[in-house]
C-alpha cells in the first residue's frame, strides 16, 4: 500500500505545526533559563501530566509492547515492569512532593539540597549525575531514533527514494538515514522554543493519538466479531507459573524462538527478578531525564503529585487500546504481512508499521503516522531538552561561564542541543534493535543508578562521597556487564550489580565525615522524608518545637500497594475490551472503581498532609 494524498496532506500539516509552534515559542523561550528550561514553573499539573504522558509514548516503546503482546498475549502487562512503570505510582503517592520541594532546576542542583555545595565528594557526585543523566539521555535518544527509522521504511520504501539520493546506503542503514530526516523537526521546534512549546507539541499529538486509537480500537473489536484468534493456551490469561506456559508450535512456530532469545520462558524468576529490581529503582526516584524535569517545572508539590497520578490516568487506555488492536489485526492477518528485515529474519517489531501500512483505512493512516511521528518528536524532544539542562545548567554556568548573560544561556542551550542531537544519532548507528537499546537501559545503566539515589532519600548518614563511589560503581560494573553477558540475561545480574553499589555507597560513606549537620537540617525539615534520620529529626524537633516529622511510610506504602493495582486495571481494561472478554472486564471495572474510593481518601484528600 502506499500513502494516499490525505494521509501526506496529515503528516505535511501535523510537521508544520511543530515548526510554527517553535517559533511561536521562540521569543517567550528566551526570556531566562527558567523560561526555557521549565517553563517558568507556571504551567498547570495537567498539562504537564499530559506532556510527559506524551513523552512516555513513544514508538520505538510502542513497537516493542505491540511484539510482545502478539507472543505473551495477557502476560505481556508484566514485562514492562523492567522499567519499571509502577515507579510513576511511587511518584504520584509521595516521591514527586518530595523531589519538587527542592524548587531545584536539574538532579544535579537538586544534590546541592541534601549534600550542601561544598565539602568532601560534593564536586565529584554533582559531575557523577551529570554523566549519568547524559548517559541515559544519550541511550534514550538512540533508541527512540533507532525505532523510528525502522517506522519509516515500510511506509517508505528504499527502493522509490534512493534514485533521488547521490549516494549508496547499506540496507542495515536505511532506517538511520529516515531517522536522521524526522529527528531534524523535533529538533528545530524543541531547541527554539524549550518547554512551552514541548509541552503544547505534546498535547496536540496526544490529541491526535487518542482520536486515532479510539477509532483503530473500533475496527480491531469490529474485526474480531464473530471470528476466534489462532494462540495458544494461556494467551488470555495475565496469570503465570514457574513456566511461560506457552508454545506457539503448530501456530506460529518462529514465536517460540522469540521467546527463547527474548529469556522469558521462566517466567517465575523472571518476574521475581524485575520486581526486585523495580522496588528498588522506583524507591530511588525518577531518573534525570524528561521525567524528573517535568516534576521540578510544577508549580508547586501538591501539583506535582497530581501530574504524576494523571499521566496513568491519560497514558495506559489510550496506548494500550492501540496496542492490542494492532495485536488483533497482526494475529488475523499474520500471513498476509511480511515480518522479514534486510537479513531475511522475521522481525516482530515490525508488526505496528505493516499492520498500519497493510490493513487500516485512509485519513486513520494518516493520523495514526502523524500521532506517531509526534510521538517520537516528543520523546526525543523532552529528552533532548533534559540534556540541555544538565550541560547548559550545570556545567556551563557552574564551571565554565557563571556570570553568563542570558543571551549567552540562550544561544548556548541552541549549540548544545544541536550537539546532543548528533551525539544520540550517532549512537544509533550502533544499535542492533529496539529492544537490546532497551536491554542496557533498564538492566544495564539504571542498575548502577539505584542503591546511591535509594539511599540519598531515607539515610542520614550517607554523604556526597558514598553517592560518588556507590555510583561509580554501579555504572563501571553496569557497563562491564553490558559487554560481557547477553541483553537478556543482565536483570539476572541486577543483585550482584545492587551489591557492588551498595559497597561503594557505605565504604564511600564512612570513610568520610558526614554531610554537615546544617545541610541536613535543611534538607529534612524542607523535604521531610521518611526513613533513618532519627539524629537529625531530633535536632530538627529541638530548634522547632512545632515541627512534625513524616510518620507516613505505612500509608504510603499501602497506597503504593493500591495504585499499583489501580495501575493494572488501567493498563489491562482496553485489553479485555477490545478482545471482548466480558467478564473480566466487569470485575476489572469494578476493581477500579473501588481503588478510586478508597484513593480519594488516603491520597487526594491527604496531598498537603504529609
Amino acid at each position: 500500500m502506499k500513502l494516499h494524498f490525505l494521509d501526506v496532506f496529515i503528516i505535511v500539516l501535523y510537521l508544520l505545526s511543530t515548526i510554527f509552534i517553535g517559533l511561536w515559542y521562540r521569543k517567550k523561550a528566551r526570556e531566562n533559563k527558567e523560561s526555557y528550561m521549565l517553563g517558568s514553573k507556571s504551567l498547570p499539573w495537567y498539562k504537564l501530566g499530559l506532556s510527559d504522558a506524551s513523552d512516555m509514548f513513544d514508538i520505538s516503546g510502542t513497537m516493542w509492547m505491540v511484539s510482545l503482546c502478539f507472543v505473551y498475549g495477557m502476560k505481556s502487562i508484566w514485562i514492562p515492569w523492567l522499567w519499571p512503570v509502577f515507579n510513576q505510582v511511587f511518584l504520584m503517592m509521595y516521591l514527586s512532593r518530595w523531589l519538587r520541594r527542592s524548587n531545584a532546576a536539574t538532579g544535579a542542583e537538586w544534590l546541592a539540597t541534601r549534600f550542601g555545595k561544598t565539602g568532601m565528594g560534593v564536586g565529584s557526585s554533582h559531575l557523577i549525575v551529570i554523566a549519568f543523566a547524559l548517559l541515559s539521555c544519550f541511550g534514550f535518544l538512540a533508541y527512540g531514533f533507532i525505532g523510528l527509522g525502522k517506522f519509516i521504511e515500510i511506509f517508505v520504501p528504499w527502493e522509490l527514494v534512493k534514485v533521488y539520493i547521490p549516494f549508496r546506503v547499506a540496507p542495515q542503514y536505511v532506517p538511520h538515514v529516515y531517522g536522521i530526516v524526522f529527528t531534524l523537526f523535533a529538533m528545530f521546534y524543541s531547541i527554539l522554543g524549550g518547554m512551552h512549546s514541548i509541552v503544547l507539541g505534546d498535547m496536540i499529538k496526544y490529541g491526535i493519538m487518542t482520536v486515532a486509537c479510539i477509532w483503530i480500537g473500533f475496527i480491531a473489536a469490529h474485526k474480531l466479531m464473530g471470528q476466534h484468534l489462532n494462540v495458544p493456551n494461556g494467551w488470555y490469561s495475565p496469570f503465570f507459573g514457574k513456566q511461560l506456559g506457552l508454545s506457539w508450535s503448530g501456530i506460529i512456530t518462529e514465536v517460540n524462538q522469540k521467546i527463547k532469545d527474548d529469556g522469558y520462558s521462566l517466567f517465575g524468576l523472571f518476574f521475581m527478578m524485575m520486581t526486585f529490581k523495580g522496588f528498588f529503582a522506583a524507591l530511588a526516584g525518577p531518573a534525570p531525564n524528561y521525567d524528573m524535569q517535568k516534576i521540578l517545572s510544577t508549580r508547586s508539590p501538591e501539583e506535582a503529585s497530581k501530574m504524576s497520578g494523571f499521566v496513568n490516568i491519560i497514558l495506559l487506555p489510550i496506548r494500550y487500546t492501540l496496542i492490542v488492536s494492532l495485536t488483533v489485526l497482526g494475529l488475523l492477518y499474520y500471513h498476509e504481512m511480511n515480518l522479514k528485515d534486510a537479513t531475511g529474519a522475521i522481525d516482530f517489531e515490525r508488526i505496528l508499521p505493516a499492520v498500519i501500512n497493510n490493513f487500516l483505512p485512509v485519513g486513520l493512516v494518516g493520523l495514526l503516522l502523524a500521532g506517531l511521528l509526534g510521538a517520537f518528536m516528543s520523546t526525543f524532544s523532552g529528552t533532548m531538552n533534559a540534556a540541555q539542562a544538565y550541560i547548559v545548567n550545570d556545567i556551563y554556568l557552574k564551571y565554565v561561564n557563571p556570570t553568563a548573560s542570558n543571551k549567552k544561556i540562550i544561544t548556548m542551550n541552541y549549540l548544545v542541543g544541536i550537539v546532543v542531537v548528533a551525539i544520540g544519532v550517532i549512537l544509533g548507528f550502533f544499535i542492533k534493535d529496539v529492544n537490546s537499546a532497551l536491554q542496557w537501559i533498564v538492566s544495564a545503566l539504571y542498575g548502577g543508578y539505584v542503591v546511591s539515589n535509594v539511599l540519598k532519600w531515607h539515610w542520614w548518614r550517607f554523604n556526597a562521597n558514598g553517592f560518588f563511589y556507590g555510583m561509580l560503581a554501579g555504572m563501571l560494573s553496569s557497563m562491564i556487564f553490558s559487554v560481557l553477558i547477553p541483553s537478556n540475561e543482565l536483570l539476572y545480574w541486577f543483585p550482584l550489580l545492587f551489591l557492588l553499589s551498595l559497597a561503594g555507597s557505605i565504604i564511600g560513606s564512612y570513610a568520610t565525615e558526614p554531610t554537615d549537620m546544617a545541610v541536613l537540617k535543611s534538607f529534612y525539615s524542607t523535604v521531610r522524608p521518611w526513613g533513618f534520620w532519627e539524629p537529625v529529626k531530633q535536632l530538627v524537633m529541638a530548634d522547632d518545637a512545632a515541627f512534625i516529622p513524616n510518620k507516613n511510610f505505612k500509608l504510603n506504602m499501602l497506597n503504593v500497594v493500591i495504585g499499583t493495582i489501580a495501575q493494572l486495571c488501567l493498563t489491562i481494561l482496553p485489553m479485555y475490551l477490545i478482545l471482548h472478554q466480558k467478564l473480566p472486564l466487569l470485575v476489572t471495572i469494578a476493581l477500579l472503581a473501588v481503588i478510586v474510593l478508597i484513593l480519594k481518601k488516603t491520597w487526594w484528600n491527604k496531598l498537603k498532609d504529609y
